[in-house]
């Protein structure tokens, strides 16, 4: 291991001492069965970037009730077979030497699955069209406004999620209040049109993502590491920016779990035109938690650039899915590949044979 590399400095995340301050960033391939059981060709998968030196495994999203799917064939947290498809994964993870967390999502209005049922706080259009890598097409259909008694049960079924995960050997979870997904919805002013406590001022808009992060670190071991991770760009619209009040108050009223995850599509650039700081560095200077920095850090040197100004650990993607063993060859000075986007993810994002190590 190199000595003067911060990179892989060891690095506390809640109760889990990481040997480096590398993670994989959870990306959805929907390789899972159409029931939403994780398969062997996953565990082969997730655990290649373990081998590979990521000391951080982060799921792709994994939704905690059948309504709030994202898309066919994506994984599930909702019920207990799902879960206990989910322990060979863990299990191969762990064996590798890495730490594994699910990442809980209700896709909420931007479903595109058979099985998904678009909801939201307020029954506005999202932008943008169905994603094509996913299986879909056309225009979203208009979500259906949420009750607050939906909201309890929304609540529950993270909670129920989180608690399949502990018993599945996860390490710990991740909630998904980034890229447009249900939790993010409430946050975001053009799709947030409530007048009751969950809508209006930026305090309002961000009351539903803080009780189900509360609600599920109340629910599951102290050990267990609870997480959520935050953007302000989406799937479906990358030019959504937050001001500066939105970012104080997001950052600081979801710093309650073990770490923040922030992602931009280019961490290392302004978050916003009134802001001289990367969304990481307003992360480090609002959260009082661990923070994960996301985006466009394939370059060692924009990685130890972010960890240099505070962050505490960073996630690769597209940069992983070129070089699984990206924190390896780092390591030792090898080259890195290039990230081929057209002959990885399309024509759709499923997992394809050339990924999954032989079942030795």
């Amino acid at each position: 291991m190199t000595d003067s590399d911060l990179l892989f400095d060891d690095v506390n995340i809640g109760s889990l001492t990481l040997t480096n301050r590398l993670g994989l960033a959870p990306m959805t391939r929907t390789s899972a069965t159409a029931e939403g059981t994780a398969t062997s060709q996953m565990a082969r998968y997730y655990a290649k970037f373990a081998e590979g030196g990521f000391s951080l495994i982060i799921t792709e999203g994994t939704y905690p009730n059948m309504r709030g799917q994202g898309y066919d064939n994506q994984p599930g947290l909702a019920t207990d077979t799902q879960a206990a498809s989910w322990e060979p994964v863990t299990e191969a993870v762990h064996d590798n030497g890495g730490a594994i967390i699910a990442q809980l999502m209700d896709a909420g209005p931007l479903t595109q699955a058979e099985a998904g049922v678009a909801v939201g706080p307020s029954p506005v259009d999202p932008k943008g069209e169905q994603l094509p890598i996913y299986g879909g097409e056309g225009r979203f259909e208009t979500p259906r406004e949420l009750s607050t008694d939906e909201l309890d049960d929304i609540r529950k079924s993270f909670v129920a999620a989180a608690e399949r995960a502990v018993d599945a050997g996860f390490d710990g979870v991740e909630i998904h209040g980034a890229n447009g997904y249900l939790l993010d919805s409430f946050v975001t002013r053009h799709l947030n049109d409530r007048t009751d406590e969950y809508g209006g001022s930026p305090e309002a808009r961000v009351r539903f993502p803080k009780e189900v992060l509360k609600a599920v670190l109340e629910a599951t071991p102290e050990a267990f590491v609870v997480g959520i991770r935050l953007s302000q760009t989406k799937v479906n619209d990358d030019d959504h920016r937050w001001n500066a009040q939105e970012a104080e108050t997001y950052l600081s009223a979801l710093d309650g779990g073990d770490y923040v995850h922030v992602t931009d599509p280019d961490i290392t650039t302004p978050a916003f035109p009134d802001t001289d700081k990367t969304l990481a560095e307003l992360a480090v200077d609002h959260a009082e938690t661990r923070i994960i920095a996301n985006g466009g850090l394939g370059d060692p040197a924009d990685a130890r650039t972010v960890i240099e100004s505070g962050a505490d650990l960073v996630t690769q993607a597209t940069s992983a899915l070129a070089n699984p063993d990206w924190p390896a060859r780092v390591d030792s000075g090898e080259e890195l590949a290039a990230f081929d986007f057209e002959a990885m993810l399309l024509p759709e994002a499923t997992l394809n044979s050339s990924e999954i190590p032989a079942d030795d």
